[in-house]
């Protein structure tokens, strides 16, 4: 059974660094693409970053700027999230994603596959 589990969120000041876990089961994160998406109450769910299967070749959202990065970890079957520099407006419910297509990267939720739960990011002082 496909299972993606996110971890690493929680309550962060404004100015700090997280780093989010997206621990894959029942599968191999090196065999499909994996990306990012957030959403906050309201709003539509945003894509941030996708990992490609092969090369790492890295795909970015409209809105990421350079605080956000994308890593894998094939022996620990985990993709991660960073974000510098955090302010207020990361506040969201992060969650991540795999695409089975052809391992090619997308940030559209219609190509999402399998999705984790989410795990909850507030910036706040």
């Amino acid at each position: 059974q496909v299972q993606l589990v996110e971890s690493g969120g929680g309550l962060v000041q404004p100015g700090s660094s997280l780093s989010l876990s997206c621990s894959g089961s029942g599968f191999s994160v090196a065999d499909y693409a994996i990306a990012w998406f957030r959403q906050v109450p309201g709003k539509e769910r945003e894509g941030l970053l996708c990992i490609s299967m092969r090369h790492d070749n890295i795909r970015y959202g409209k809105s990421v700027e350079g605080r956000f990065t994308i890593s894998r970890d094939n022996a620990k079957n985990t993709v991660y999230l960073q974000i510098s520099d955090l302010k207020p407006e990361d506040t969201a419910l992060y969650y991540c994603a795999a695409d089975t297509r052809d391992g090619r990267c997308s940030l559209s939720r219609a190509n999402m596959d399998y999705w984790g739960r989410g795990t909850p990011v507030t910036v706040s002082s």
